[in-house]
């Protein structure tokens, strides 16, 4: 039996994905998507460049509860995006100038498509590419590997945070305003 290093990553991740996450993601609405479930939430905005996310560096003490338009324009540019245009060849992203899907059906679009682009990519390395150092700034000399499992560990993190907006949606999202019945 032949034993790659590339297939088991890829299938901590691709097992994720298909029977937990992106299941959960089915049905995602609008209003839900951009629901602020306390006041203060970091969100997606409209701006005079299209939209933006909120953020601060660093971020204020304690951070604050974050959206779902947040969670994924965060998995889109920072954690997928990203690194797939360092190492898969996907498009140059960053937060600033990035275009934020305004609707929940383009996230989950962009979403599909980054997380392709990631899984074909993590398939395709060979045993050597995984040692390799994988030269993400201020970890240059960390093997390729350690960053896949970290890229992992956010999809899989922040895909709970996610899940778990979408519960208290689902259960009782209280007034207009956002805020959860007492």
């Amino acid at each position: 039996m032949t034993f790659g290093l590339a297939d088991e990553l890829s299938k901590q991740l691709s097992w994720h994905w298909e029977a937990q996450l992106r299941p959960r993601l089915d049905g995602l609405s609008d209003d839900e998507y951009l629901w602020e479930p306390v006041p203060g939430s970091w969100n997606l905005r409209p701006s005079s460049a299209g939209f933006t996310l909120d953020y601060a560096y660093p971020p204020p003490e304690p951070a604050p509860v974050t959206t779902i338009a947040w969670q994924l324009g965060h998995l889109l540019v920072g954690v997928l995006g990203d690194r797939n245009a360092r190492h898969f060849g996907g498009p140059p992203v960053d937060y600033e100038t990035f275009a934020y899907p305004p609707t929940a059906a383009a996230a989950l679009a962009d979403l599909d498509s980054g997380y392709r682009t990631w899984i074909t990519g993590v398939r395709g390395l060979s045993d050597d590419d995984l040692a390799a150092p994988c030269g993400e700034p201020g970890f240059e000399q960390d093997p390729m590997i350690g960053l896949v499992l970290h890229i992992h560990r956010e999809v899989i993190h922040h895909g709970a945070m996610i899940s778990g907006l979408r519960d208290l949606w689902a259960h009782g999202r209280g007034s207009s305003a956002g805020a959860l019945p007492g």
